[in-house]
Formats: C-alpha cells, sequence, structure tokens
C-alpha cells in the first residue's frame, strides 16, 4: 500500500478511536460479540433508533475473531429472494458506508467472477444470472473467453482438470479492508456513547421467569435490558446458556496469503467445485480461501491437506502463481445452520436475540445484518428482511436452502 492508498497513514492499532471504558452496572442492550455484526449493530442502534445506552461484550480484542480472519468477500448474487434481498441490502450499504462512517474502509468494487466447469455448472449459473436480474441485482453470464477478458491471468485450457466453461459475473461485487470496517464502525459507536468493552467474557446468561435480564462475566454481573447475541462459532454455546439448542454445527474455515506481489490479480475469482476462491488485497498480496474443515472444532486453524487442496486447484487456474510464497496461514470458526442460511431474530426467551449461522458468508452481509438486527432489538419485531430467518423456520420447514443453490458456499 503506497503513501496515495487512502489511509495509508492510519495506525496498526489505533487504541484512540475509542475509548476503554469500565462496564456499567446496567445498559437498556448488551451485545455479546466484538466483531463486525456487533460493531454493525451497535453502530445502528444509536444512528437509526437512537438507542446509545449499549455495551458491546468482546472476550479477546476488538474484531479478533471472524472479522480478522475472513478474506473481505462482498457480493450478492444468491439464487433465493431472501438471500439476495439481505445481501443486496447490504451491498448497498457498502457502497455509502465510507461516507456515512467519515472513515475509510477501502471497499474496491473490483467484481467476482463464479467459475462453471461442467454443464450443470452452466446450467446452475445461467438460472442464477436469471434471478439475479429478478431481483435487481447486477449479474451477468460470461463465456470462457470473457472470463479471461475479466481476468487475463485465469487459465481457461480445455486440457485442465476442471476447464472454464464460463462464469456469472457481478461488477458491483469486491472486497473491503476488514480491519477498517471494524475501527470505523467501533469510532461511530464510541463517539454515539456506546461502550466497548474489550476482555469481558461472556460466562452466562441471567434468565427470570423466561426473561432474560443480564449477562454474567469475568468482570461481574451486567444487567440488561435487552441480550443480543452475535459471536459466530460460539453463538451456540452461549444460547445454550439460556436452555436455546441451536440447529448449528461448528467447522474450522481457513485462509493464507501469499508474499507482496505486483498488482496482477484485477478482480476476484472463485471455484466450488475446486472449493477455491482469490483476490489480489490492497498492498499486493494474494488472498485465498478455501471450503470448511469437515470435523467440527472451536480450534482456530484447519488441516493441512485442505492447504494442500487449495494450492494444487489455485495454480491450476492460476499457473503465474506457481512460484510465489505462501506467507501465512490461519483458521476461523464458522457456525453452520442446516439450510446454509442464517439465523437473526427472536428466541424462545423473552428480550434475548439470536444474529449467527453465517457459515462463511458473515463478512459480506456486515452492514445489512447490523441495520436489520439493530431494528429487530428496537421494535421487538423482525425486519422484513430478516423476517424469513428466524429460528422457527426449522419447525414450520420454511427453509432458505442455499447449500447448493447459491453455486458456490462463500
Amino acid at each position: 500500500m503506497n503513501a496515495r492508498t487512502p489511509g495509508a497513514d492510519l495506525p496498526d492499532h489505533p487504541d484512540w478511536l475509542w475509548r476503554t471504558p469500565e462496564p456499567k452496572r446496567s445498559y437498556d442492550v448488551v451485545i455479546v460479540g466484538g466483531g463486525g455484526h456487533g460493531l454493525a449493530t451497535a453502530h445502528y442502534l444509536a444512528r437509526n433508533h437512537g438507542i446509545t445506552k449499549v455495551a458491546v461484550l468482546e472476550k479477546g480484542w476488538l474484531a479478533g475473531g471472524n472479522m480478522a480472519r475472513n478474506t473481505t468477500i462482498i457480493r450478492s448474487n444468491y439464487l433465493w429472494d431472501e438471500s439476495a434481498g439481505i445481501y443486496e441490502h447490504a451491498l448497498k450499504l457498502w457502497e455509502g458506508l465510507a461516507e456515512e462512517l467519515d472513515y475509510p474502509i477501502l471497499f474496491s468494487q473490483r467484481g467476482v467472477l463464479n467459475l462453471a466447469h461442467s454443464l450443470q455448472d452452466v446450467r446452475d449459473s445461467v438460472r442464477r444470472v436469471e434471478a439475479n436480474r429478478l431481483n435487481g441485482v447486477d449479474a451477468q453470464w460470461l463465456d470462457a473467453d470473457g472470463v479471461k477478458e475479466v481476468c487475463p491471468i485465469v487459465n481457461i485450457s480445455p486440457d485442465v482438470r476442471y476447464p472454464v466453461l464460463g462464469a456469472t459475473y457481478q461488477p458491483r461485487a469486491g472486497i473491503a479492508k476488514h480491519d477498517y470496517v471494524a475501527w470505523g464502525l467501533a469510532r461511530s459507536a464510541d463517539a454515539a456513547g456506546i461502550d466497548i468493552i474489550q476482555n469481558c467474557e461472556v460466562t452466562g446468561l441471567d434468565v427470570v421467569g423466561n426473561r432474560v435480564i443480564g449477562v454474567q462475566t469475568n468482570l461481574g454481573p451486567i444487567a440488561a435490558g435487552k441480550v443480543a447475541l452475535c459471536s459466530a462459532g460460539h453463538t451456540s454455546v452461549l444460547a445454550a446458556m439460556a436452555g436455546i439448542e441451536l440447529p448449528l454445527q461448528s467447522h474450522p474455515l481457513q485462509a493464507l496469503v501469499s508474499e507482496l506481489l505486483e498488482p496482477v490479480h484485477p478482480t476476484v475469482v472463485m471455484s466450488n467445485a475446486v472449493h477455491v476462491y482469490v483476490s489480489q488485497a490492497h498492498k499486493g498480496e494474494l488472498v485465498m480461501g478455501a471450503g470448511i474443515d469437515a470435523y467440527n472444532s472451536y480450534t482456530q486453524r484447519g488441516a493441512f491437506h485442505i492447504i494442500e487442496e487449495q494450492m494444487s486447484a489455485a495454480l491450476e487456474l492460476f499457473p503465474v502463481f506457481a512460484r510465489a510464497h505462501v506467507l501465512r496461514t490461519w483458521g476461523g470458526i464458522v457456525d453452520v445452520s442446516p439450510d446454509a442460511s442464517p439465523i437473526i431474530g427472536l428466541t424462545p426467551v423473552d428480550n434475548l436475540y439470536l444474529n449467527c449461522g453465517w457459515g462463511t458468508g458473515g463478512f459480506k452481509a456486515t452492514p445489512g445484518v447490523g441495520s436489520v438486527y439493530a431494528h429487530t432489538i428496537a421494535h421487538d419485531t423482525p425486519h422484513p428482511l430478516n423476517a424469513p430467518f428466524s429460528l422457527d423456520r426449522f419447525t414450520t420447514g420454511a427453509l432458505v436452502d442455499e447449500h447448493g443453490a447459491a453455486a458456490v458456499a462463500h
């Protein structure tokens, strides 16, 4: 990142952007989880609803969970109306978020390609493009030559293991700087008077007469009018403290970056068939992700065989990367629901709210889910965009099945 890049002069750890307050004895709303979703919820509680007696509790450091571990891809080209609705809402907020926060987030709308490698991939992809257009989402179908025009370094030879037959393309999609997003949201929430409390782990929920009245933490008890959970892979553990069993499984999801390279990769390329997705960050490193590890775990690291499969697939698609060196790898914990769609809304316990089950798609939804979750908390009723993602859909059968529909998991 050179000196002309917006935000290049910002420090690595800008503690001065928000206060470090001691927790008060009570709040109107306690948000459990100081990642992107928790901070966005706090921001929109203040901005849209005037609710500022709020605490965001983070057991570690601010945005040190999945917010710091994702590959920052932002898109809205999902098949089902419900999914496209909430992700397109998020994308529209992304487009104005830097101005809204008065803080650079380096949102680069460089487009996203979802590759098709078989005739069935082509049929599914074209179907998704048409569904996207009906929902007002920008989407195009490109043949192999069109893919090459958008991303010249992609290998479209018919002789590879998974030949590229074409791709869907969303020009408005892209990437953002996840740290800057978190810092901007935290700065905004803090300026509104919201307390962001780091190193504060929730160890229990106080429930009396089927109503949550507060939380127990390592810093002592905190009374709360409402408690909002948004802790990704740990949400099921927190919900169990209130006697709620969630239909979630937690898996490791890993990613890696290369050494710094000259700008060579102009867009984002994703392939579900070979489970790899690749972009080039603002500083120049390649950012690569894979599918989730198959086993359940709360460890923030993944298996080496996933990396091996990821690298072999990436090199088939991008032979130009053959001599690049991997700099580091890491993992996060994703919570996956049975239909691969999130759970956002009320719970059987009064004044306890859920935002979880995002799987690998949490980052791209950050401002969108923050706004609708804040609405749900403020009005004690779901926003129309998150109403389809209620917990009771698993008993009514009104699932939003994105497992195969999205053509790619991320």
